[in-house]
């Protein structure tokens, strides 16, 4: 079973990165896009066969290392 996590800054947190990639992406002649931000995307490999359990583990994870909670939202997909 794998997990899946996309962890992202939270809206009103200032996105220094964000930023940068999108005043790049002007520089290279992409003006259409703005409001640029930047996450993060980790994938484990999970032996656990239960889904609900695998779940809450995972959120168990991005709350005590994963995510910043103060600063980050995390979404958690688990699939098989």
């Amino acid at each position: 079973m794998k997990a899946r996590v996309h962890i992202t800054l939270k809206n009103g947190v200032l996105d220094p990165q964000g930023k940068a990639v999108e005043h790049a992406l002007h520089g290279l002649g992409f003006g259409g896009v703005s409001g640029v931000r930047q996450g993060k995307f980790i994938e484990l490999n999970l032996t656990s066969t239960d889904r609900v359990a695998a779940k809450k583990e995972v959120e168990d994870m991005c709350r005590a290392l994963l995510a910043n909670t103060v600063i980050e939202n995390y979404a958690v997909e688990v699939v098989d």
